[in-house]
């Protein structure tokens, strides 16, 4: 797991994903911090360090990013931990069109060519 503050390069996402998941690297967004954990094999796993690292866990968000698609196309909204009937989100996704927004503003103002 890396916890990524600043940037990141493209093509360290590329090598991350082609060593585990193939085309796919699972990253956990805190979308108050503007931060975010990427490379393991568990959402669940990169929430909790976020947690520890002082992250509230509504901020928290569950995503996909595929390095080997063009921008636009980079986030898969889809984790388990994303589902919280409590707060809206009932679904793997990301419900929230905002909350959405946010995310894919912190992931392309992260990840750098």
């Amino acid at each position: 797991m890396e916890h990524i503050t600043k940037e990141i390069k493209l093509d360290r996402l590329k090598a991350m994903a082609e060593k585990s998941f193939g085309e796919i690297v699972k990253a956990v967004v805190d979308i108050d911090k503007e931060t975010m954990i990427v490379d393991a094999e568990l959402h669940a796993d990169q929430e909790k360090a976020l947690i520890e690292l002082g992250s509230e866990q509504e901020n928290l968000w569950g995503i996909n990013i595929k390095p080997f698609e063009l921008p636009d196309k980079w986030v898969e909204f889809d984790s388990m931990i994303n589902l919280r009937p409590w707060m809206g989100n009932r679904t793997r996704g990301v419900d929230s069109i905002d909350i959405q927004k946010i995310i894919l503003a912190i992931v392309l103002k992260l990840i750098v060519l």
